[in-house]
């Protein structure tokens, strides 16, 4: 089985030392402010991809009712 994560898995030991070194670089304060910013950039990202879904689907419709005509 071909694994595609770049670092393998990740256990527990591993999070808390990334926690940590999170919390060192950015400080108490800044860590939600640097969440709440990467939660608005997930949000954007999604609204996108929903946005060219919900075309694709309108012009697989239309293409749907073209060869009905």
């Amino acid at each position: 089985m071909c694994k595609l994560l770049l670092f393998g898995t990740l256990g527990a030991t591993e999070i808390i030392i990334i926690a940590l070194i999170v919390l060192l670089l950015f400080g108490g304060r800044k860590i939600p402010e640097l969440m709440k910013g990467i939660g608005k950039g997930v949000r954007s990202f999604r609204d996108g991809v929903k946005g060219i879904e919900d075309d694709l689907k309108e012009d697989e419709k239309e293409s749907d009712q073209d060869i009905k005509k």
